[in-house]
């Protein structure tokens, strides 16, 4: 089976220009395959590369060397060296990502933040709004603020959101950045319950999850990205 993401070889330095050009590694050569209903977490220490190669992966950060060929319809988009218009087609269609902090238009009610990427992929408004409601109201966000604007929340109800933003559109590939960091015990599970919902249908899975206990559950593997390569 073709894998929905192949990275080879993949390198990244940080310079400090403002700092005399101090240059501090991040990784080097790291290759990694994730295939469809797979999750696998990246492990290690602060520091450690494991948000860098997130980024990467969804083209937030460019990469020094290598490649990062993500599954797009019929073929793959090379992330390292794709223009944007690509990049924005991927993200669209094929690529999702849950980071650690909800980037909330403002006046946008929540409701409406969680069911645009969904409309993106071409669901109608009233599918996209009840799938929506249906994600926030397992997430424990009250009725009463779905037509708020989530800027006006707590940290713990803006994840709940961005969780929520980030699982509804069905991306068959999905990238999570300590999605369960801010949440008590009763949410974790819930995001638990989706990750495994969305491996069962076939996505394809790379998180960062500080929490050992939910690693361990929803994790089908586990990179060390102490190891000098990662692979």
């Amino acid at each position: 089976m073709t894998p929905m993401i192949s990275v080879s070889d993949l390198s990244k330095t940080y310079v400090l220009h403002t700092q005399g050009g101090t240059a501090i590694p991040v990784f080097r050569n790291a290759s990694l395959e994730v295939r469809a209903g797979e999750c696998v977490a990246l492990h290690g220490p602060s520091g450690s590369g494991k948000s860098t190669l997130l980024r990467c992966l969804y083209g937030n950060c460019k990469p020094d060397a290598g490649s990062i060929r993500v599954r797009h319809g019929d073929g793959a988009v090379d992330v390292a060296s794709a223009d944007p218009r690509a990049i924005i087609g991927l993200r669209t269609h094929s690529l999702g990502y849950v980071s650690q902090f909800l980037r909330a238009i403002p006046r946008v009610p929540a409701i409406e933040v969680v069911a645009e990427p969904l409309r993106a992929r071409g669901a109608g408004a009233d599918a996209a709004k009840e799938r929506a409601a249906e994600l926030l109201a397992r997430l424990r966000i009250p009725e009463r603020l779905w037509a708020l604007a989530p800027a006006t929340f707590s940290g713990g109800e803006q994840q709940r959101v961005n969780i929520a933003r980030g699982f509804a559109a069905g991306h068959p590939i999905l990238l999570l950045d300590e999605p369960t960091a801010s949440l008590d015990a009763r949410n974790r599970a819930v995001v638990a319950g989706l990750i495994a919902e969305a491996k069962a249908a076939g996505t394809a899975l790379v998180g960062v999850f500080h929490d050992d206990e939910i690693r361990e559950a929803v994790a089908d593997r586990t990179v060390d990205m102490q190891s000098e390569t990662v692979q």
